[in-house]
């Protein structure tokens, strides 16, 4: 199944037709460039390994410059393979939101930050004896 990559913006609210106000949650997504194409000669799998954001030269290792070097891309921040790409494709190219433009239904995988076990006052406001309570946004 072919996919890109994206990330959570911020969340909004719209209008139904019958009136309901439905929460949407804005994501922004790709685009996401070619980093290497797998094949079943080469890996014993076809797929195509994405990569979304860009990030500075600084911040990435030399085995992965290297890779991205040989791709002809700049380093990207996160990378993901996708199996069931139609067509021919080479590292580079890029996917954009637009091969979305005629799908009716998208699955939308997300992974939360997890912030492990929070403290009753983190968590939940409270203060201690003499404390005032804490003011969190949420």
């Amino acid at each position: 199944m072919p996919g890109l990559l994206g990330k959570k913006i911020g969340m909004t609210s719209v209008f139904s037709a019958d009136g309901k106000n439905v929460p949407c949650t804005v994501i922004e997504v790709g685009p996401c460039v070619v980093t290497q194409v797998k094949t079943v000669e080469n890996d014993g799998y076809e797929a195509l390994q994405l990569g979304f954001v860009e990030k500075k030269d600084k911040h990435t290792t030399k085995p992965m410059a290297g890779h991205f070097k040989k791709a002809g891309v700049k380093p990207q921040r996160f990378l993901a393979e996708f199996k069931g790409f139609d067509g021919e494709h080479k590292a580079g190219d890029e996917f954009t939101v637009e091969m979305l433009n005629d799908v009716e239904f998208v699955d939308v995988i997300g992974t939360s930050k997890g912030k492990g076990f929070q403290g009753v006052v983190k968590r939940h406001g409270f203060g201690g004896v003499g404390q005032t309570p804490l003011k969190t946004c949420k």
